[in-house]
């Protein structure tokens, strides 16, 4: 039986000769899992990128830069932004969009959340504690713990009801629309991580579970994305 193949979605360094960038930890994560990483650069067009994600069997949406708000036609942005590249904002969302739509296994970390979010109608808080007066801080590793809903995909995956979680974000989604459903809150009230109704996996987490040890519960979130992506790939072929 064939490991199940998890693209990921790098970063992109711009200029006159872009680079792709990605931290090694994710890739790192999804080995671990019993999942065989593979990197997506952000070029070509619908066509090519749906080729692209029939062929593999999982997605994971890692961590990045800020969103330009304005691009998306939903108000400024925030000055304090440092900004993701268009060429990869706007590749990410048709990324994100086609993934949901074929209903393939999908996990978001950080700005990978986000993207889940936005791409879906999501609201987001561009600033913090700016936007949520009196928020605690989420910048520079911060350590918080969070609370998982019970009887959420997370709750199963984790096994326990709160987790103590490691942040490096200044922004944050403000709701999750239907269908999407929040499954946790820091102790402010802050969403933390999302899960879809009526899809096969698709979970987003705020914080970032890669960095913690592959004994921990944080671990069980890739475990379940590669689970995911095997049942997928052994799925009888529609004819």
């Amino acid at each position: 039986m064939r490991a199940p193949l998890i693209a990921i979605n790098g970063c992109l360094a711009d200029g006159p000769d872009p680079k792709l960038e990605l931290r090694t930890r994710y890739a790192r994560a999804v080995l671990d899992a019993g999942g065989l990483p593979v990197v997506l650069a952000p070029v070509g067009g619908d066509a090519e990128l749906r080729a692209v994600l029939e062929r593999v069997d999982g997605l994971l949406l890692g961590g990045g830069d800020d969103f330009d708000m304005a691009r998306l036609g939903r108000g400024p942005t925030h000055p304090s932004a440092t900004l993701t590249p268009a060429a990869k904002q706007d590749w990410d969302f048709r990324l994100a969009a086609a993934a949901l739509e074929l209903g393939l296994p999908v996990l978001g970390i950080c700005y990978g959340m986000q993207l889940l979010g936005l791409a879906e109608g999501a609201h987001l808080l561009q600033h913090l504690p700016e936007d949520r007066p009196g928020a605690q801080e989420h910048r520079g590793d911060t350590l918080h713990p969070v609370r998982i809903a019970a009887g959420t995909k997370l709750a199963g995956l984790t096994g326990v009801e709160a987790l103590d979680v490691v942040s490096r974000h200044h922004q944050a989604l403000a709701d999750a629309p239907l269908p999407w459903r929040v499954c946790a809150r820091d102790e402010q009230g802050l969403v933390e991580a999302i899960e879809r109704e009526g899809h096969p996996f698709a979970v987003g987490c705020q914080w970032h579970p890669e960095l913690s040890d592959v004994r921990s519960p944080h671990a069980a979130l890739f475990r379940g994305l590669v689970a995911a992506a095997r049942e997928r790939a052994q799925a009888p072929v529609p004819r």
